[in-house]
């Protein structure tokens, strides 16, 4: 007998709520990415790594809070634990191979599509690796071209998301990009739920036959598994927020390195350009050196 799939259960509260944590860890996750296309020295495997990360507990924290609404009448629902751990590993390991193409490879077109095709794989991966999780009296059915149809969305999605973050810069391009990477998610999400049917085991049962769900609660039993993630997701955004990079803007940044290196000698004094080239910036300091004191020089 087929069950009824109940996904909104709190209405739009779970919809909203996992649009916003797969928007923050889309935008944590994608600074991370443009931050370790501008590093070229200290800690170049730690902006992939932070965000892979960022971004994957991304995916399976908005997965798990949009199934906080999920139930099926008349059945309890539990979740196996290793599957459950299974999806988070999925979603951080296949983001990390796309994001870590682009740190070290570049932003070019070949790698953003792999990493924009290896990212929105990671959102199917998790999601049906999440349900597959689910442990209930009846088993899972998919339509596949509804399937096909969510595969669709999280890759074409995330790859726009990628290009957007990787080519464009300030804060309107880094919002978009994380609004279009929520939409991969959260929209990958509910079309897969929508391909959904339950078949029940035992129809006769009497919570079916009155209209009322299993007595166990999907919060009580999500909830404390989001907490390891969401502290993570928070601990990523201070390490963002504090990076100096964001800090002073990627342009002041950019100005400031090669008097950075300069001043400890890591690159020798960068030669004297012709009249006329360079920019302002280049300008106001020759014409700075030209008025310092002979003591100064």
């Amino acid at each position: 007998m087929q069950g009824t799939v109940d996904g909104f259960e709190y209405g739009a509260v779970t919809p909203a709520a996992s649009y916003l944590v797969a928007c923050v860890g889309s935008a944590l996750g994608l600074r991370c990415v443009v931050r370790s296309l501008n590093n070229r020295r200290s800690w170049k495997p730690g902006w992939p790594a932070l965000g892979a990360a960022t971004i994957g507990c991304g995916i399976w924290t908005m997965h798990f809070v949009a199934m906080v609404g999920f139930r099926i009448q008349g059945i309890p629902i539990d979740y196996d634990a290793r599957l459950t751990s299974l999806s988070l590993v999925v979603a951080i390991v296949v983001v990390g191979i796309g994001v870590f193409a682009v740190g070290y490879r570049g932003a070019t077109p070949v790698t953003l599509t792999a990493a924009g095709i290896l990212t929105g794989l990671a959102v199917v991966g998790t999601h049906y690796t999440g349900m597959a999780a689910l442990k209930l009296n009846g088993s899972l059915e998919y339509d596949a071209l509804t399937v096909s149809a969510s595969v669709l969305l999280a890759v074409t999605a995330a790859t726009a998301a990628l290009w957007t973050a990787a080519s464009r810069r300030g804060f309107p391009a880094a919002l978009g990009a994380a609004l279009l990477m929520g939409v991969a998610l959260t929209g990958t999400h509910y079309t897969g739920m929508a391909a959904l049917g339950v078949h029940l085991r035992g129809a006769t049962n009497a919570s079916y036959l009155t209209g009322s769900y299993g007595s166990s609660s999907p919060a009580s039993i999500l909830l404390p598994m989001l907490i390891g993630p969401v502290v993570f997701l928070i601990l990523a955004g201070v390490v963002v927020m504090f990076d100096p990079q964001l800090v002073l803007g990627d342009g002041e940044w950019s100005r400031a390195a090669p008097r950075r290196r300069r001043a400890a000698g890591a690159v020798p004094e960068r030669p004297e350009r012709p009249p006329g080239t360079g920019s302002l910036f280049d300008s106001r300091d020759r014409h700075a050196g030209r008025h310092a004191s002979p003591r100064g020089r």
